[in-house]
């Protein structure tokens, strides 16, 4: 699935292949794109992130089995972030779930899409329609610390001070869009969902207010916050408490798919643990065996050199007694300490909206 605003992006963008999804890496220069996008603001092509719809009269409660968050009661001014999993508690993917008057729009991850819609249309039941909205509509969002003046200047300023998963329907010239506050970065983040045939204007709009950012710099940001990447964080086998997303699961709802596997997990409490470090020369592979004392507990899960650290940065999977901050470890025959999360403060935390 390629972007409707590929044509618009310069000729020599490098784009590569994210699941089912070609997607902008990098427009121009990495380093300029990343702070751009931590320093002033940044537009970015998720067009990557495909839209599918579900509604009738058992919308809702469709959703609430295929969510593993409790989205009963979720409003049309109102989104949220939610895991998708299987029977065996495996991640499927990462959503937003958007309320809508007529059931809910969910939002896939980056490239996830194909994966998703096929595990939704092999939980269908009867009275919830399930289509895919991305052959007319599509995501272009902001973020930055200054993303709130761009928001302003290119369609209403109101919007820009909405609070947190916050959905407004609105008008950009003359074209009905989706507005909503989100964010992926831990700075002001919002996102406009748009129809496919009004998405280049909005984009040049956008373009002459911020600076495109490529899918590489959006993902180190969303690194350096410990925004779950469900394409490098879920890996085969691990469980959502491993991956360290179990703020994306509703335990208490009585039911929904991957729940039981989810409980036992819980209940149980064993596996391994998800924690960030840094401190080694180079980037280690995934699967990179991790040591402390000479003992092997655990590997690498994804690795990538962080600008705003000026240092590696990854997350390793170890012994849950070795989850904490501040430990000295061993990544490829090479000390590296243990972070705490956020591994960067984001400057929109001390930036106001005015």
């Amino acid at each position: 699935m390629a972007s409707v605003l590929a044509s618009l992006h310069p000729e020599d963008t490098v784009y590569g292949d994210v699941g089912d999804a070609t997607v902008p890496l990098r427009f121009s220069s990495f380093p300029q794109e990343y702070q751009v996008l931590r320093e002033r603001a940044a537009v970015l092509d998720l067009g990557g992130h495909r839209l599918i719809e579900i509604t009738g009269p058992a919308a809702v409660d469709f959703a609430q089995r295929v969510l593993a968050r409790d989205v009963e009661y979720l409003t049309s001014d109102r989104c949220m972030m939610s895991l998708v999993l299987d029977e065996s508690g495996q991640v499927v993917d990462q959503v937003v779930a958007f309320g809508r008057e007529e059931g809910l729009l969910l939002e896939s991850s980056c490239g996830a899409g194909a994966r998703l819609l096929d595990h939704l249309l092999a939980h269908a039941e009867e009275g919830a329609e399930i289509a895919d909205r991305s052959a007319d509509l599509t995501v272009i969002g902001l973020e930055g610390p200054y993303a709130w003046g761009v928001v302003g200047r290119l369609i209403d300023g109101e919007l820009a001070s909405l609070p947190f998963e916050s959905v407004v329907d609105t008008t950009w010239n003359g074209v009905d869009i989706v507005f909503a506050r989100t964010g992926y970065t831990g700075e002001y983040g919002y996102q406009m969902i748009v129809p496919r045939q009004a998405a280049p204007g909005l984009w040049a709009g956008a373009l002459e207010h911020a600076q495109a950012a490529g899918q590489e710099a959006l993902e180190l940001a969303m690194l350096e916050v410990r925004q779950p990447i469900p394409r490098h964080e879920a890996t085969p086998g691990a469980s959502v408490i491993e991956i360290g997303a179990n703020w994306l699961v509703d335990i208490t709802k009585d039911d929904f798919v991957g729940r039981a596997a989810v409980l036992e997990a819980f209940e149980t409490g064993g596996g391994l643990r998800t924690v960030g470090f840094t401190g080694c020369e180079g980037v280690p592979a995934p699967g990179t065996r991790v040591l402390a004392g000479g003992q092997d507990v655990g590997e690498v899960v994804y690795a990538v050199q962080s600008a705003g650290l000026g240092a590696t940065l990854g997350l390793a999977r170890v012994d849950p007694e070795l989850a904490a901050a501040g430990l000295g470890l061993t990544v490829g025959g090479v000390d590296v300490t243990t972070l705490t999360s956020p591994y960067i403060v984001p400057k929109s935390w001390s930036i106001p909206i005015i």
